[in-house]
């Protein structure tokens, strides 16, 4: 069983749809300040293809329990497609996910339906620093697949933007064990406003450390390793060029594999 539900500022449900395995929800209504999206599914654990905004598309997410998803709102929603959460007729889906689509190679770090309060569905991208915490520098617009990268900012151009701190992090959760072997990096190219990393670290959940070099290109980079099991990958230790430009960023990060 599945369901999704539209639920204003004073808990009322405004519109809801349940299912077996699949459900459409349509909402001809414009949002208002404190609306929130609610789904759950009965086969928690487990995977979900899941859409809250026709405008984001669908992603295959790992679900480990309710998903509680407040409507954003201006600079909450600026990382975001114009189009995503705005006017009066939004379409919202969920279903159950088969068997060989879980099966399947693809990028598991994919999401486009991540977002910063995310605890409850995977893959979830999240940093220690994210430039003056503004929402087109945060994490998750790195697993959102727009890599659109030849410039910084408001939709299409997000990126994780490190603030200027050395030691900046960030992580992404897969929420359970998955079988990965390729990872494709996309630097933010937006030069020569922007600067770029010669090397940065990928540490995996299994305690291992690899150290990849890169370019100074905006085309995608790509590193092929031994299939492993991981629960989770970090990016850290974050070499930056000799440049004069303070500002190196991340627009894309992909980890293929299964599971």
């Amino acid at each position: 069983m599945v369901c999704i539900k539209l639920v204003d500022k004073d808990g009322n449900t405004l519109a809801v749809a349940r299912g077996e395995r699949e459900v459409n929800l349509i909402c001809a209504r414009e949002y208002q300040e404190g609306d929130v999206i609610q789904a759950e599914s009965s086969e928690t654990p487990g995977h979900l293809w899941l859409q809250l905004d026709d405008a984001l598309g669908k992603s295959l997410v790992y679900l480990t329990g309710n998903i509680i998803y407040p409507i954003p709102f201006k600079e909450r929603r600026i990382h975001l497609s114009p189009k995503a959460f705005s006017g009066s007729q939004h379409l919202l889906h969920i279903r159950i996910a088969e068997e060989f689509e879980v099966r399947a190679y693809r990028n598991l770090a994919l999401n486009q339906n991540d977002f910063h309060g995310n605890q409850t569905f995977f893959p979830h991208a999240s940093a220690n620093v994210e430039t003056r915490g503004e929402m087109v520098f945060a994490a998750c617009n790195a697993i959102n697949g727009v890599t659109a990268n030849e410039s910084h900012g408001r939709w299409p151009y997000g990126s994780w933007g490190i603030n200027r701190n050395p030691d900046a992090e960030m992580k992404v959760d897969f929420g359970r064990v998955v079988e990965a072997d390729r990872i494709r990096i996309y630097l933010r190219a937006d030069f020569p406003h922007d600067n770029w990393w010669k090397k940065v670290s990928v540490t995996f959940s299994d305690g291992e450390v690899m150290e990849l070099s890169l370019e100074k290109t905006g085309a995608a980079q790509e590193f092929v390793f031994e299939k492993k099991k991981i629960q989770w990958l970090t990016i850290s230790h974050l070499l930056q060029s000799e440049e004069a430009s303070p500002f190196p960023a991340l627009t894309q990060l992909e980890v293929y594999g299964e599971g």
